[in-house]
């Protein structure tokens, strides 16, 4: 009776993995999600009132659409949660315009 009820703790046992155990070849690890492009289209600041235009979504903070939420509007930059992750969006830059004489 020990030995079967040895043999019934060693058969557990083996259904145990080890968490620390670097993956074999047999597991697959699961790759993240390519990170998409976001375009900031505006941003909207003043003391009362900060919206933030997102690939044509109005956004106040706290707002979100399709996996991505507005964590933090500032007057050149919107920190969003994209699927998770944090992320910086910028505003892009506007080519130069030369004054006539």
């Amino acid at each position: 009776m020990a030995i079967g009820s040895l043999l019934l703790v060693v058969g557990k046992t083996h259904a145990l993995q080890d968490p620390t155990r670097p993956p074999g070849p047999q597991t697959t690890v699961a790759k993240p999600a390519p990170e998409r492009a976001l375009a900031l289209d505006s941003i909207l600041f003043s003391k009362d009132r900060r919206v933030a235009v997102i690939e044509g979504e109005a956004l106040r903070e706290g707002q979100g659409f399709d996996n991505v939420r507005v964590i933090r509007i500032f007057a050149n930059r919107v920190l969003v949660t994209d699927n998770g992750r944090e992320r910086v969006l910028y505003l892009e830059r506007l080519p130069q315009v030369r004054g006539t004489q």
